[in-house]
This record gives structure tokens, C-alpha cells and sequence, in this order.
């Protein structure tokens, strides 16, 4: 698209109203922002829409959001699915409670009934509720862990899961297929109240989406008794964690939950933290000085949708908080719950654990060690809960018992189809407890299960291209390692070579060529000698280029060495 004639279009077409051809104006001459703005649309892409809040194509705004909202109408009501309804939640960012009564009253408008929260919810919840109460969809409005100033869009479908191929596909041809912003179709609040369309949900589905997460309680005896000395510090980075967290523990028996003030309440402008992520060590900064105060044994934060957890716990010997990654979150969390089901006889004899091929390898060792049947799928939640849903229609499936990815997400039961943040920090506190009766620390229990399978180790790496300058240059970096014959990456021989977006599978010492078995993705897979792995593919949602590895390690510090090596290797390998 020529960007300045499409920021023209903005300023003249009465479509547009005055206040955002006002923040136009004030861009005139700026050519470089102007491009950034109009130089292409907001992609609605596999996971819905994300970008920088704003005027123009390439942002979040009611003109994108409402586009996107009416080709997901149209397919609706082609599907014939209309009456069956819609629920929508959003979190603290900046016009995310706009954007989703926007969103509702375009369904309304369309014929659509709506379920909005009445005020922000996490993710879970809105994943919990589509299934709760039998909608054909479920819309978010969140951009995650990202900065301010981005906002987004995710589409659910009936199942609770982010909306899969071939629907997604589908849903993109209808929202691509809206070309004008006058189809968007309009509704007073008062007449879609009146047709019964517009329906608000109350705090009635928080107490059900919380009883099942307390039914998940595997030690809820011992939680109540540990719970009255075991120290708890909890941030929602000023996001919608917190709408359920302390309630939640409480009710379950935890008397020393200290909440971090200054983080405590819902803010788009996230004041306390540069970016509200808790794969971030610096978002830990206040929760840690609150910790150290107090004295706390484990210490947690939720993004601001809460469907992701970060973690520090207290190493009693050196008095030292220490980070967790998503990886040892999820495993230390799966460790205790199929150890547990195990030795009460409710682990199901057709298991499963359902991971992402680019989590720890150390899931492998877990499932072989309890008999439980090993998924691997493509990133992205929705790809966890598309396994769970064909296993589900078989007579004979697999029973889900856990998934988890390694961006700091899990979900511990079947109640819903995302990933949880609310449940992983129960999940983590109840262990807690349970561990404290052995007289171990949260800690100690992760040294104890590398002692057991061994020193598994993983990092990424994210290399940031910004603008549609840096989008082509991330497109010639995969191109350019794709086509690389690559034997050896640092000190390990590739195996085996996986060309995802071509579905190939190449035996790197036999030459033999085999199927992926997954969908369509810009992804390149590397397995490595001695149980270490590499993978590389562009971020769905930022603009940089994601790199993933991990390593098996005798100790601690060989698997450190290790990882410290490979990832520099592979870092050249991408970037020469």
C-alpha cells in the first residue's frame, strides 16, 4: 500500500473522526512515522491482532479493532453459529476496556450475543467461561507481556483454545475481505440490551472458575496446615492477577500473602517496570525487596493477562533468591502433581503431557519416568490445546494430565484450553507446602530433580529488527540459514535437521528425508548430539528473530559451560 496516500485517506474521509485525524496532524511531515503507521494493515494474524496503539493501518485502534471484529462477525453468522454467543474479557492496557465493548457491540450489531466481563479477567478465565457457557468464540483484549504501548486482539473458538488451522485461516480470509471501514455495522448499548444481546458477566464465574481450580488441589489437608507458615509474596504487575489470586489463596489457607503494594492495582502505563514481563528479572525488582523484608520462601509474578508465571525461591543455604525459567516453573510444578497422582492411583494409565518443540528436554526424561505419552507441538498455547481436543473425540484417547511451554505458561487440568497463570501459582504454592513437610525448600526440590534425570539447561536469544526494514531483514536471516547445510553447530553434530515451513525432515548422517508430522511453520529445528537442540523462527508477535537451545549437563556448571557455547555458536550461525 502507498503509505501517504493512505495517510491522506485518514485526514480526508469522513469515515475517520476528528480526534484521530487530529493525532494525524500532528505527524504531518514526520515521513518516517508516517510510514511506520500506514506502510501496511495490522496483520490479523493466527494469534489475532497485536501492534502499537494509534492512528493509522499498522495500529490498534477502534477502526482495526472494529475491522477485525466485523470479518470474525461474518464468520460467525456464516457458520450459523450466532445464537450460541461470544464471551470477552480484556486486561489493564491502555482502551483495553474500549476496545472490548467496541468489540461486543459489533457482534450485537451483527446479531451476535455477547458475554462481557464486567471488568478485566485473566485469560484462564475467559478460556474457562467460552466453555462454561457453551460460546461458539471467545475474545481477549491483551498484548501480553508486551510494552505500553502495544495492545492486541485473541480469538478463541468453542473448545476455550486460540482459534487453529484450518479455522484460523478462515477467519483471517473474512477479516481481509472487509476492505472498507464503513461495513463495520453499528448498535446502541441500549437497543442491543434490549434485543438481549448485550449480557454482563459478574463475579459469579470467577467463584466457579475458582472452585475448579481448588478441586485440582492434590494435598489441600497439607496446604492448610503449611499454609499458616509458609511466606508468600505475590505481584499481578499491575495487571488482572490479582482480581482472583488473593482470594484464591486465601480461601485455600495461606496466611502470609503479601501482595506488592505498589504493583497491587490494574494500570496501562505498568509505572513500576519498563515492561511487564516476568521472564524479565528487572519486573521482580519491588516483589524481591518486599521478599527480602519479609522473609518470603517463594516469590511469584503474573503477566498482565496472568496467563504466564515467573518465580523466585529462597535457597535456605545461601539465603539467595533464585530464578526459575518457564522450563523449571512447569517442570517442578509437573514433577509434584504426576509424582502425586501417582502414588494416590489417579494417574490416568493413557497419560499424556503435551509440550512445544522448542520446552526443555528434561519433559522427556519426565514422561518416560511415569509412563506417560510425550506431545510435541508447534509454539503457541493453542497448539497444546488442538492435541487435547482431537484426544478428547477419540474413544480410546489419551488423557491429559499436563502441558506446558517454555514462555513461562502451563495448565494443570482440562478445564480449560490456555495457558494459567491463577493455577500455576497455586500449583507452585501447594507444592511449596508439600515440600516443606520433607523440610525442603522449592529449591532444593529442583536440585533434586536434576539429580534425578540429569542437568538440563535452556536460553533463548532475541534478536530485535524493528520497522518494515527490520521485518525484511529477519526474513533474509531465516532464508539464509535455511538454505545452509549445517553439520555441526559449536562443539555438537546436528543429527537431524527439521525444516518446518517444508515439512522436511533430514537424517543428517544417513541423507534420508522424512515428514514433520506438524503444520506449516517458519521454523528451524537442529537436533544435536548428547541431548541438545537448537531451534530458530521468527517472533509471531514482536519484530525479532527468536532463537532456542538447550544442553544436558553431568553438573550444574557443565551443563552452564555448555549452553554458554552453544549459544554463541548458534548466534553466528544466524547473524554470518
Amino acid at each position: 500500500m502507498n503509505y501517504l496516500e493512505e495517510y491522506k485517506k485518514w485526514l480526508e474521509s469522513p469515515e475517520f473522526d476528528e480526534e484521530t485525524k487530529k493525532e494525524l496532524l500532528e505527524i504531518k511531515g514526520n515521513e518516517k512515522e508516517i510510514e511506520d503507521r500506514f506502510y501496511q494493515e495490522l496483520e490479523f494474524g493466527t494469534a489475532g491482532l497485536r501492534g502499537v496503539i494509534g492512528a493509522g493501518t499498522n495500529r490498534m485502534n477502534k477502526y482495526t479493532v472494529g475491522k477485525a471484529t466485523q470479518g470474525l462477525a461474518n464468520y460467525i453468522v456464516e457458520q450459523g453459529v450466532q445464537d450460541k454467543g461470544v464471551a470477552i474479557s480484556y486486561d489493564s492496557r491502555k482502551m483495553s476496556k474500549e476496545f472490548s465493548k467496541l468489540t461486543a457491540l459489533i457482534l450485537n450489531a451483527n446479531g451476535i450475543k455477547t458475554y462481557l466481563f464486567e471488568n478485566l479477567r485473566p485469560v484462564p478465565e475467559l478460556s474457562y467461561a467460552v466453555r462454561e457457557l457453551g460460546c461458539t468464540a471467545g475474545v481477549m483484549i491483551t498484548a501480553s507481556h508486551n510494552p505500553p504501548k502495544y495492545n492486541g486482539y485473541k480469538v478463541y473458538w468453542d473448545d476455550g483454545a486460540q482459534i487453529v488451522a484450518p479455522r484460523d485461516k478462515d477467519i483471517i480470509a473474512k477479516v481481509r475481505a472487509v476492505e472498507s471501514y464503513s461495513e463495520i455495522k453499528e448498535i446502541s448499548e441500549e437497543e442491543a440490551k434490549n434485543k438481549g444481546l448485550f449480557n454482563i458477566i459478574g463475579t459469579e464465574m470467577d467463584d466457579k472458575y475458582l472452585s475448579v481450580l481448588k478441586s485440582s488441589i492434590l494435598n489441600p489437608e497439607i496446604m492448610k496446615e503449611q499454609g499458616k507458615d509458609l511466606k508468600v509474596v505475590y505481584t499481578p504487575l499491575h495487571g488482572t492477577g490479582n482480581t482472583v489470586v488473593e482470594r484464591l489463596l486465601t480461601e485455600l489457607g495461606i496466611k502470609n500473602l503479601y501482595v506488592v503494594p505498589e504493583q497491587k492495582d490494574p494500570d496501562g502505563n505498568f509505572p513500576t517496570v519498563d515492561y511487564p514481563n516476568p521472564e524479565d528479572k528487572k519486573a521482580f525488582k519491588l516483589a524481591l525487596e518486599l521478599a527480602k523484608k519479609v522473609d518470603a520462601d517463594v516469590v511469584l509474578a503474573t503477566d498482565p493477562d496472568a496467563d504466564r508465571l515467573g518465580i523466585y525461591a529462597k535457597d535456605k543455604a545461601t539465603g539467595e533468591y533464585k530464578t526459575y525459567t518457564g522450563n523449571m516453573s512447569a517442570l517442578l510444578i509437573a514433577e509434584y502433581r504426576i509424582s502425586e497422582m501417582k502414588k494416590k492411583g489417579i494417574l490416568p494409565e493413557k497419560g499424556m503431557i503435551i509440550t512445544t518443540i522448542v520446552s526443555s528436554n528434561l519433559t522427556s526424561a519426565i514422561a518416560q519416568e511415569y509412563g506417560l505419552k510425550e506431545f510435541d507441538v508447534l509454539t503457541g498455547f493453542k497448539n497444546i490445546g488442538s492435541v487435547m481436543k482431537a484426544e478428547e473425540e477419540k474413544q480410546d484417547g489419551y488423557k491429559y494430565v499436563f502441558g506446558f511451554e517454555e514462555s513461562y505458561g502451563c495448565l494443570i487440568g482440562d478445564y480449560a484450553r490456555d495457558k494459567d497463570g491463577i493455577a500455576a501459582v497455586m500449583a507452585l504454592v501447594e507444592a511449596a507446602c508439600y515440600y516443606k513437610t520433607q523440610g525442603i525448600t522449592l529449591w532444593d526440590q529442583m536440585q533434586n530433580i536434576y539429580k534425578k534425570y540429569g542437568y538440563y539447561k535452556e536460553t533463548q536469544v532475541s534478536i530485535v529488527k524493528e520497522g518494515a526494514e527490520g521485518a525484511q531483514m529477519i526474513k533474509d536471516m531465516m532464508t539464509k540459514t535455511r538454505n545452509k547445510d549445517i553439520e555441526k553447530i559449536g562443539d555438537y553434530k546436528v543429527l537431524t535437521f527439521k525444516d518446518i515451513d517444508r515439512d522436511i525432515v533430514k537424517n543428517m548422517t544417513t541423507g534420508e528425508i522424512s515428514k514433520t508430522g506438524l503444520g506449516k511453520s517458519n521454523v528451524l529445528y537442529y537436533e544435536l548430539e548428547e541431548n541438545a537442540w537448537c531451534c530458530v523462527r521468527p517472533s509471531g508477535t514482536e519484530p525479532k528473530i527468536k532463537l532456542y537451545m538447550g544442553v544436558k549437563g553431568m553438573t550444574e556448571q557443565d551443563a552452564n559451560e555448555k549452553l554458554e557455547k552453544l549459544k554463541e555458536a548458534m548466534v553466528k550461525v544466524v547473524e554470518e
